[in-house]
C-alpha cells in the first residue's frame, strides 16, 4: 500500500476565525479561536494563547500553506511569528460570515450602550439611563459601530454625539482633599478654574482646609498631579465615590 504524505510546510486547522492583511504584496493570514479576537482587541481577553491556534503565520490558512520566511522579513522587518501574529490581530481584517458580523456589531453596539449608560446621567434628574433608553438615542442618531475600536473607545465618541440630541453628562466623581499652609489658597483658586468642578462642602480647622468636591473623572489625573505638585506632596486627596448619581429614592 502506498504512503500519503503531508507536507511538512502545511498545517490543517478546523474551526477557525482568520485575520487577514496583506503587506509587501503578500497575503498573510492567522488562525485563531472563534469570539476570542474581539476580545482581545477589546483588552478583555489578555492571554494570547487563548487566542491563537497556533503562534504560526499563515499565507492561507484553509489551506494550512505556512509564509515563508523571507516572505515576513520583507513584509515586517523579522520573522518572529508570535510578534507577526500580535501585528496582524492588532491591523488585519476578520474573516466572518455575515451572520457572524451581524452578530459581532450587534453585541458591540449593545456594550458600548452599557458602557455609556454606566458612565452617564440624566442631568436634569441625577439618575442613570436604562441601557434600552441609550440604544435607541444611538439609533436615533443613527451611530455606524466601528469594528475596529473597543466598546470604551466608541463609548466617549458617543457620549459626546448624545449631548446634541438628549440630556445626558458624565456622572461626577466625590472627591476629598486636605491642604496646609500658604498652599491652600492657590489650590483651591485651581480648582475653581475647572468648568465642571462643584464644590459640596469646605471646612477650616487652624491652618487646615479640607474640601469635598464632584468632577468629571476626566479631571482626576490633572488635579492629582496639580495637588501633588502644588503641595510638593503634603495634600492628602481622596476618593470618596467613583459615580455620583440618584438610584430610586437614594443618592449613590
Amino acid at each position: 500500500m502506498s504512503k500519503i504524505f503531508t507536507p511538512t510546510n502545511q498545517i490543517r486547522l478546523t474551526n477557525v476565525a482568520v485575520v487577514r492583511i496583506k503587506k509587501a504584496g503578500k497575503r498573510f493570514e492567522i488562525a485563531c479561536y472563534r469570539n476570542k479576537v474581539i476580545s482581545w482587541r477589546n483588552q478583555v481577553e489578555k492571554d494570547i494563547d487563548e487566542v491563537l491556534q497556533t503562534h504560526t503565520v499563515f499565507t492561507n490558512v484553509s489551506k494550512g500553506q505556512v509564509a515563508k520566511k523571507d516572505d515576513l522579513i520583507k513584509a515586517f522587518g523579522n520573522d518572529e511569528h508570535t510578534e507577526i501574529c500580535k501585528e496582524i490581530l492588532a491591523k488585519g481584517e476578520l474573516q466572518v460570515s455575515d451572520k457572524e458580523r451581524q452578530s459581532q456589531t450587534d453585541q458591540l453596539f449593545k456594550d458600548i450602550a452599557t458602557t455609556v449608560a454606566d458612565k452617564c446621567l440624566n442631568p436634569e434628574n441625577k439618575r442613570p439611563y436604562p441601557v434600552s433608553i441609550i440604544e435607541k438615542a444611538m439609533k436615533d442618531i443613527h451611530y455606524s459601530v466601528k469594528p475596529n475600536q473597543s466598546a470604551k473607545q466608541q463609548a466617549l465618541q458617543v457620549m459626546k454625539l448624545l449631548q446634541e440630541s438628549i440630556p445626558i453628562e458624565r456622572a461626577k466623581m466625590r472627591l476629598k482633599v486636605s491642604f496646609k499652609g500658604k498652599t491652600a489658597k492657590k489650590i483651591r483658586e485651581n480648582f475653581l478654574k475647572i468648568e465642571s468642578l462643584e464644590i459640596e462642602n469646605e471646612e477650616k480647622e487652624e491652618d487646615e482646609i479640607t474640601i469635598v468636591f464632584l468632577v468629571e473623572p476626566g479631571y482626576f489625573k490633572e488635579i492629582e498631579s496639580m495637588v501633588k505638585v502644588e503641595s510638593k506632596g503634603s495634600a492628602f486627596l481622596e476618593v470618596v465615590s467613583y459615580k455620583e448619581m440618584m438610584l430610586g429614592d437614594e443618592h449613590f
